[in-house]
Formats: C-alpha cells, sequence, structure tokens
C-alpha cells in the first residue's frame, strides 16, 4: 500500500534544480518507506528504472562495482545482464537500496553521475555510523534528504482527509480559535495518530479497519527488528545501544525527562555510553534534546550535551514500548484515544512535540535554570521544554499534557535573562488563544511552527 508522502515533492525539487548533476540519497530509520517512495518516483517520473537492494543482491553485482567502475562502458554492460533489463539513456534511474550495506556503491556515485547516463537515488539507514563509512570517499556529488515517519499531514492523507490540515494552518496563520466543535474533533484524530503511529506498515493496519491489538503487533515486530538493528552494533559496544534504547519508556516517565545512567546501571557514567546513545540519535530511532546552558541564538555554542532527552523517533512505537507485556492492548488504546488515561501522558505529548519539530528540520535544545521567585527565599529549578530561534530571537515552548495555562517558567526566563524573545508558545490540548503575551497552540498545530 503506497501512501503520499511529502519527500516526494522534494525529490520532484532535486530532480528538476540537479539536472542529472547530482544524486539524492534519503536517509532514514528503518522501516519508515523510503524504499517504497524511491520506487514510487521511479515509476511516475521516468521511463524505467532498476533497483540494486544490497540486502539482497548477490556478489555478482557486488564484484561488478569492484572490477568495472573504472570502465563504465563494461560495468552497465554488465548490470543489464544480471538484471536482466536495458535502460534508456538520460530518461532513467538506478536506485540503491539500502547503500550502507555496500559502501562502495555510495563512493561509486562521483563517477555515476559524471558519467550522466542516468539518475541515481540512494536510500539508507545508518549512513554515516563510522563502520559504514569507513575507508571510502563521501561524495560531493550527493544530495541529502532525511525522511520520517509520517507526520498527521501524511496520516490524514492515509485517512483521505484533505481538509482537516488546511483548516489547522488557517487557524494558526489567522491567529484565530477553531471553535470547540472543530478542536474536538480533530483532537480525537490526533490522539489516533498518537496511538498509530507513523510507520506505514502500522498506518497500512489501522487504514484496513484492524484492530489496535492487530496494529500492536505489527509496531512490536519493528520494535524486535529495531533491537536486532543494535545487537548488531552491541557485538562492538557490549549492548550499550540496546539497553539505552530499551530504556527511553522509563527515562521519559520520569518528571523531568532527563536521560538518567543510573537507569541503566548504578555505575554507568556519560563517558562510557555517548558512543551509544549518539548511534540511537543518528540511526534516528530515537531524537536527541540537548541542554543549553544560556538561551543564545547560537544555541549550538552553549549545548551541554551531557545533559539530555532522549524521545522515541516515532510516538506509536513509544506507545507500544510502554505497554509491552500488558494483557488489555486493545482497551489501553481506547482509553488513551478517547483521553481516558491517567495523567501519565505527559511522555507522550512531549514525545509527539519532539516529533513533530524534528520532522521539520529543526534541531532540540531545552533549557534548565535556577531562579528565585518573589513568593520565597530559596532558589528553584524551573524549565523550558524546547528553544526554537526565529527572526534571530529565542522562541520557548512549554508542552502540557491538558488544558492547563500556567506559566511560570516564562515568566521567570524572562524575567532572568535580557534576551530578545520572539514569540512564547505554550503547547496544550484545548483550542487556539493568544493571551499575556503568549501564544496557546494545540498541539496538532505544532508542525505550523
Amino acid at each position: 500500500m503506497y501512501f503520499k508522502r511529502k519527500v516526494y515533492d522534494q525529490l520532484l525539487d532535486w530532480k528538476k534544480s540537479s539536472c542529472g548533476k547530482s544524486a539524492v540519497l534519503i536517509e532514514g530509520a528503518r522501516r519508515i518507506g523510503k524504499s517504497t517512495v524511491a520506487e514510487e518516483f521511479a515509476k511516475n517520473e521516468y521511463d524505467d528504472y532498476i533497483i540494486l537492494d544490497f540486502a539482497l543482491e548477490g556478489k555478482d553485482i557486488q564484484k561488478n562495482f569492484e572490477d568495472n567502475i573504472g570502465d563504465l562502458n563494461a560495468f552497465f554492460r554488465n548490470l543489464f545482464v544480471i538484471k536482466g533489463k536495458d535502460l534508456p539513456e538520460r530518461k532513467a534511474v538506478i536506485i540503491f537500496d539500502e547503500v550502507q550495506l555496500f559502501p562502495l556503491a555510495r563512493q561509486a556515485i562521483k563517477y555515476l553521475v559524471a558519467d550522466g547516463r542516468y539518475d541515481y537515488i540512494e536510500t539508507g539507514s545508518l549512513i554515516s555510523i563510522k563502520k559504514n563509512v569507513k575507508n571510502i570517499l563521501i561524495p560531493s556529488e550527493e544530495e541529502k534528504l532525511k525522511m520520517y515517519p509520517m507526520d498527521f499531514e501524511e496520516f490524514l492523507w492515509a485517512k483521505g482527509n484533505t481538509t482537516v490540515m488546511p483548516t489547522i494552518k488557517a487557524s494558526y496563520e489567522n491567529r484565530k480559535p477553531l471553535g470547540d466543535a472543530i478542536h474536538r474533533k480533530i483532537m480525537q484524530l490526533f490522539r489516533e495518530y498518537i496511538a498509530v503511529g507513523g510507520m506505514p506498515q502500522a498506518v497500512a493496519a489501522y487504514v484496513s479497519g484492524n484492530s489496535y491489538a492487530a496494529i500492536d503487533r505489527v509496531k512490536q515486530g519493528i520494535l524486535t527488528l529495531y533491537e536486532d538493528d543494535l545487537k548488531k552494533y552491541d557485538d562492538e559496544e557490549k549492548e550499550k545501544a540496546s539497553l539505552v534504547f530499551k530504556t527511553i519508556p522509563k527515562q521519559l516517565s520520569d518528571h523531568e525527562m532527563h536521560f538518567t545512567f543510573s537507569e541503566i546501571n548504578v555505575n554507568a557514567r556519560y563517558i562510557n555510553y555517548v558512543d551509544s546513545v549518539e548511534f540511537v540519535a543518528e540511526s534516528m530511532m530515537g531524537n536527541l534534546c540537548v541542554n543549553v546552558t544560556a538561551p543564545d541564538v547560537l544555541l549550538d555554542l552553549y549545548a551541554d550535551r551531557s545533559n539530555f532527552k532522549l524521545y522515541m523517533g516515532d510516538t506509536g512505537l513509544l506507545v507500544s514500548q510502554m505497554i509491552r507485556q500488558k494483557e488489555e492492548t486493545e482497551g489501553i488504546y481506547k482509553s488513551l484515544i478517547y483521553d481516558k488515561l491517567s495523567s501519565n501522558l505527559g511522555m507522550v505529548f512531549e514525545n509527539v512535540v519532539a516529533q513533530m519539530l524534528k520532522a521539520t528540520g529543526k534541531d532540540l535544545y531545552f533549557h534548565e535554570y535556577k531562579y528565585i521567585p518573589e513568593t520565597t527565599d530559596r532558589e528553584k529549578k524551573y524549565e523550558i521544554d524546547f528553544l526554537l530561534v526565529k527572526n534571530k530571537k529565542i522562541c520557548p515552548i512549554e508542552v502540557k499534557s491538558s488544558g492547563y495555562s500556567s506559566h511560570k517558567s516564562f515568566d521567570y526566563f524572562i524575567k532572568k535573562y535580557p534576551v530578545k524573545v520572539q514569540d512564547r508558545y505554550i503547547i496544550y490540548t484545548k483550542d487556539f488563544k493568544y493571551d499575556d503575551g503568549i501564544t496557546y497552540i494545540p498541539v496538532y498545530m505544532t508542525m505550523c511552527l
């Protein structure tokens, strides 16, 4: 089942602008639909195509790269014999699927693009991991596109709904509330999105009318696949990456949600796990959110990478991680969708906000600080959940899993720091409103930021 994806339009832009002078690499976590969209694009936008799936190709394909990349006439002759088809020049594309499994093919892009006979699309996971780039020259002729799980708009498209997102965007742009009835309807749709998630296999099961228990089995299978990937990496890291990934729900269930290594092992230290944390983030299984010691527009200069949060790359997978070993799967999903669960939803809402911000190309930062309120002489700790930069000014964001609208952390933030603030956002579960210098947006509107 093919779903409309936004990366398709990015591929169109690449094809139009590159004019065959560059390849494109679609990078993302496993099972998010990279190969599917690449093949769909090849079918629709070219006269013909060939897929080289390096997870399946035999040694003859690899040997062709090793022996003939210096003689491209021989290379293409052999390739077409092996694949059993010819391609028309300048009207076809060759897809290198799971290219991280055969780095030499990625290096060959430099010569293949210069040759000019065909276009090239690469797909891959763990592209920048050291062992996948060892001893190869990364081609400068490669444009990168990051692809994420299906966002809320893509989820709505899969349901055949093309009216809700324009309505959301109009509300945001016009700074007007939607009204209770429309807001409640969209919140229910968004809760369905949170529960199902953005993995295409899970969405396919959902739109096909499967039970939530069946949808959860699909997601549990993806989690198992991710854990198998981590085990391969853990041959070198002694299960550190697996432990980092498996503890994400526990880490987020803590009030502050900061990643605490004692949850892994009482003797664990950042220095011993930093590579494994970075692996989970680079694999795009998780989204890393780093503390900044000062709220400056050059956020990365003040990043304290030893103090961080680690969110799941897909919130639907987080939900499945949370309910593993639970017997009443169907009931838990329905409670989530109909807003009947306990207050433990804070972690889920903050995770989906992180996911939505990351999908729009933003790096994730938060800020914690200490302040002495006027009502007491004792210093207290406060936190801004996310910091964005807009028009060279700071935009603080606070996430609430309810309609609660208190904003002490914002008030003290403004008093403590003489920084220029563009907008202040509280992301919550009620309708849009603007009050006291703060923009309150419903959680489904996060992608408009």
